[in-house]
């Protein structure tokens, strides 16, 4: 049921409609090099073909699941023998680029650059991530939607009524109500819907006249929901983004329920593991400590179980951090000193904490003065530690929940401790260190 046409087209619009970029180019014949980022079943693979077929190019299709370098250079070598034998384009369709390793990816761009192909590479994971930036440089990248309800509605009923391709020898009787639940269970995917669609038809009764497709047969043939998940697209922003605001404001059966969503997804779980472990340290940091002790935990023991078992300890730790005091203390004093480092001149080191390994260095005062910690009764010197410029700069500001309550009390200690020093002369160490 691929389209022939480009009118054939249902869905993306924003790309084909009329007077549309790129319709616009495919149809005067002004084939580029381009990314094809979209979820599964949106028509990746039909317009690189239907690319082909307008523009009267030679169309070569592989997999970087299955197809190396070697394929690479052979592809690319018929390729210029067919330009120069008939003055025909290639385009190459790259299925999948994202897995193509970096090495693999570099092999394109001399001949995209010159010209020889026309590389069309498809992915369902964010091309900025997934490509190689100097060839991403050489391609224009189209973002393909997710089909909505009413195209695959569309395209099923196209399937029903095309006696050649489609399914009107099996005479089918399916109603709108069962077009639409199958397209709810697809998710956006037209491939997805015509299996669904093919499978309930064959298991349809074929003792009557016409085969009624019944919705425990739709249910059957789709087994689960496929749910519509790239895990570098929007969807994939939009569940770790419910995830994390969940587990902030401790929603413990709202931040389970989108773990478990993007696991049921397709997400590898060691990505979910490695948010996890970024939001004990972000959002609950020293409040409690363990929470980034039980994230690390859960996540060896994903490893050492795999899924499913493995999964239960992402779910374990993922109600933990949602229960537990939330400080963001930690983060905010982090992109505050990094701030200072990044936008402020690079203060020298105070010479009083320089390192002296050297009998010139010591000379020149490195060391000089330095106050051993140990020596004192109770280990607290009266001494400065950060360059002039940024003295008394303060990033750390616990919070009064968790144990940073704590650390709080005995931060403020030591400022009180520190200004009270600075009124007495510090006393001549014993010894240095």
């Amino acid at each position: 049921m691929r389209p022939r046409s480009l009118d054939d087209v249902v869905g993306q619009e924003h790309l084909l409609g009329p007077g549309r970029v790129l319709r616009s180019a495919i149809e005067r014949g002004e084939l580029h090099s381009m990314i094809l980022w979209g979820p599964p079943g949106s028509g990746k693979t039909t317009l690189a073909s239907l690319m082909a077929h307008v523009a009267g190019a030679r169309f070569v299709a592989f997999s970087a699941v299955l197809s190396g370098v070697k394929e690479i250079r052979q592809v690319v070598a018929e390729a210029e023998a067919e330009r120069g034998r008939r003055r025909q384009r290639t385009i190459l369709f790259v299925d999948e680029i994202h897995r193509f390793n970096r090495g693999q990816q570099d092999a394109f761009l001399p001949h995209v650059e010159k010209g020889t192909i026309v590389l069309v590479g498809a992915t369902t994971e964010n091309p900025s991530f997934e490509v190689n930036s100097a060839l991403l440089s050489r391609c224009r990248v189209y973002v393909l939607r997710a089909l909505t309800e009413d195209d695959l509605v569309a395209i099923m009923r196209r399937a029903l009524a095309d006696g050649e391709r489609g399914l009107a020898a099996l005479s089918p009787d399916v109603s709108d109500e069962a077009l639409r639940l199958i397209a709810r269970l697809a998710n956006g995917d037209a491939r997805s819907a015509l299996n669904i669609l093919e499978l309930a038809m064959q298991m349809a009764p074929t003792a009557a006249e016409r085969r009624a497709v019944s919705e425990a047969a739709i249910r059957e043939a789709a087994q689960r929901k496929t749910l519509l998940y790239d895990k570098s697209g929007e969807e994939h922003y939009n569940l770790i983004s419910a995830l994390h605001k969940s587990l902030r404001d401790s929603d413990a059966d709202a931040a389970l329920y989108w773990m478990t969503r993007m696991l049921d997804s397709g997400e590898d779980p060691l990505y979910v593991a490695r948010r996890l472990v970024r939001f004990a340290s972000e959002d609950i940091g020293n409040a409690d400590p363990r929470a980034l002790t039980l994230t690390l935990a859960a996540k060896e023991a994903y490893d050492f179980l795999g899924s499913p078992e493995g999964e239960l300890a992402l779910a374990q730790a993922t109600l933990y951090l949602a229960l537990a005091p939330k400080s963001n203390a930690a983060y905010v004093a982090f992109n505050e000193a990094k701030a200072d480092v990044q936008e402020r001149p690079a203060e020298p080191v105070p010479l009083h904490i320089r390192n002296a390994p050297t009998g010139l260095m010591r000379d020149l005062g490195y060391g000089s003065g330095y106050q051993y910690a140990h020596d004192a009764p109770d280990a607290h010197v009266n001494q400065e530690h950060l360059p002039e410029a940024l003295r008394d700069r303060r990033y750390y500001r616990p919070v009064d929940r968790g144990l940073e309550s704590e650390l709080a009390r005995r931060l403020a200690e030591w400022h009180a401790r520190r200004i009270r020093g600075r009124e007495t002369p510090p006393p001549t160490p014993p010894r240095s260190a």
